[in-house]
């Protein structure tokens, strides 16, 4: 009988191959019934080879092998060592692989690239190689779905951008895009590494490149939980959601020390780029929280009002709360004062299911109110102007802060309802000088664009150009509501009268007001214009709404093809 050909094992690692006849041989029953096999030796691990007979060949590690593979792993997961790590904690800090634990699933995570290295040698950082490279990257679920993750670690050379980590992140970031998962971001860097010099900037730049190209496709979510200075700031810019930490985050593209030199300006890390500055001032970013766990528990929560991809649905969530509640608390909740104000997130909180709603950049122009809730069980993207401040007008920040959440809302399917009471365009040269007009535009474009199911609801005022904007029925609003006490007008009634009387005075001039309110100012009048497809009671408005969302579930759009849009920016 010819012998059967060995198998060629490596030999790193394993025993060398034996032939047939050799230790371990089980040969094949010829017939029917069951043979034992021949015993075989309990060290090393069994594997089944076939070389014309059955034959188990034990493959054994070496204990060098294995005694490395750990000291690697465990090197890894130490960072840049215990005192650093210490340090960390004493900041209030967690470390990077503290903030995977808490973000994602218990045991779900899975890591890749631990054992990458950086391949400088220059300024003496081959004495600084540490597995990893500063930052661990990988995947795991939140609340069972799949997420793609990367966290800087502040421990290993300041969390610093080389180019070996920013391939790491760049990995992640392509299988989401190719699996359509969200990716969430953990930033604790304190920039480019400079010894690596142009390296490092390439490293942002691949990066910036796929923050594009899964702009609208996968949802982006960065978390600033430490120092993101420089050309880093960037990569969070252009993400949908940025949460921060007070205290211990910060953004700026030049820090304090730079900013001395150049302008002689004195600014603290926080006064320059802080959670308060950003979250109030700038709209950076969308919320601030008082810890790393706050911050990454609300991220988790903020996933579930979201698709996984633009393809996608949101996750569905069962609810007690029926669709057909009536909501009386809402007959009282205008003022018989029509200058008098109302906290319009009352409205929204009375209609979403049990009164779960996530409001996005509650402390920027607060004039405006974003965020998610759920009807019926299902997310859904509200935008309502706020009568508790600047009586509810539209200005700048206002109309760029609605503007990008309606964006966000129609890139991932999310049906967007509208509570409208505004009195028009904040006025003064001030608003005018910065550009007003582009900006309000760009909130009339987001709502023009929109194909997602929009629905409005005026609830007192809707008066001149913010009444279009406010995704009237003439920006295609697929359902518009008024409440029966809602003025919809070029301007308010007393305000019209004195332009148009204003030759009449005391009782002659109040009759003119009510006579020009009676004929113009309901909204019986656009109703009757086909502007407003029904007057409805407030107590009504929940059921009103969800039973609009799904009649118009299946909504289509054909839209004119194009490269892209011109948004006025």
């Amino acid at each position: 009988m010819e012998k059967p050909p060995s198998l060629t094992l490596p030999a790193r690692g394993r025993e060398r191959s034996r032939r047939c006849e050799g230790e371990g041989k089980v040969r094949r029953p010829r017939g029917g019934g069951n043979k034992k096999r021949a015993n075989l030796p309990a060290s090393g691990m069994e594997r089944l080879k076939s070389c014309g007979e059955a034959i188990f060949y034990r493959e054994k590690m070496k204990p060098t092998i294995v005694k490395k593979l750990e000291e690697k792993r465990r090197a890894a997961r130490m960072g840049g060592g215990q005192k650093k790590i210490d340090a960390q904690h004493e900041k209030g800090k967690l470390t990077a692989r503290e903030r995977i634990e808490v973000l994602l699933d218990p045991d779900s995570f899975e890591e890749y690239g631990m054992f990458v290295e950086h391949r400088n040698y220059n300024f003496g950082m081959q004495n600084h190689i540490v597995p990893g490279d500063g930052v661990v990257t990988g995947h795991g679920t939140i609340n069972g779905r799949l997420v793609f993750i990367y966290s800087q670690d502040f421990t290993v050379l300041g969390g610093s951008m080389s180019e070996a980590n920013a391939k790491k992140i760049c990995q992640i970031m392509d299988m989401a895009m190719k699996l359509g998962a969200p990716v969430v971001g953990i930033n604790d860097s304190g920039g480019a590494r400079i010894q690596e010099g142009v390296d490092s900037l390439g490293g942002y730049g691949e990066i910036f490149q796929r923050n594009v190209n899964a702009s609208g496709v996968i949802p982006q979510i960065s978390l600033i939980m430490g120092p993101c200075a420089g050309g880093a700031v960037y990569s969070p810019a252009l993400t949908d959601f940025t949460f921060m930490v007070k205290g211990t985050s910060y953004m700026y593209v030049t820090g304090p020390d730079v900013v001395k030199t150049v302008t002689h300006e004195e600014v603290t890390h926080s006064e320059l780029g802080g959670a308060r500055v950003h979250t109030q001032k700038t709209g950076v970013a969308d919320l601030a929280f008082d810890s790393d766990i706050d911050a990454l528990l609300q991220a988790r929560r903020l996933l579930n009002f979201l698709p996984s991809n633009n393809r996608g649905v949101p996750p569905q969530r069962d609810t007690a709360d029926p669709s057909d509640r009536i909501e009386l608390s809402l007959n009282t909740l205008i003022p018989e004062n029509p200058n008098k104000p109302y906290d319009m997130k009352e409205l929204v909180r009375a209609v979403v299911d049990e009164g779960d709603f996530y409001e996005i950049q509650p402390d920027y122009a607060d004039n405006i109110i974003v965020g998610f809730g759920r009807m019926n069980g299902n997310s859904v993207g509200f935008v309502a102007n706020n009568p508790m401040h600047l009586a509810g007008c539209l200005d700048i920040n206002a109309s760029r802060k609605a503007a990008r959440f309606i964006r966000f809302c129609d890139a991932f399917g999310i049906p967007l309802i509208t509570f409208v009471d505004v009195p028009g365009f904040l006025p003064g040269v001030a608003q005018e000088h910065n550009g007003i007009i582009k900006h309000g535009a760009k909130l009339l474009y987001a709502y023009a664009e929109a194909t997602v199911p929009k629905i409005t609801v005026i609830t007192r005022k809707a008066y001149g150009g913010a009444y279009i904007v406010m995704n009237s029925k003439h920006l295609r609003g697929d359902l518009n509501y008024a409440w029966a006490n809602a003025e919809i007008a070029v301007m308010g009634a007393k305000g019209a009268a004195e332009i148009l009387f204003r030759d009449k005075q005391g009782k002659e001039f109040d009759d003119a007001v009510e006579d020009y309110s009676e004929k113009f100012t309901t909204p019986f009048v656009a109703a009757s214009r086909g502007f407003i497809d029904d007057v409805i009671r407030p107590q009504n408005t929940r059921w009103r709404l969800c039973r609009a969302l799904m009649i118009l579930k299946n909504k289509e759009v054909d839209r004119p093809w194009k490269k892209h849009d011109n948004l006025p920016l």
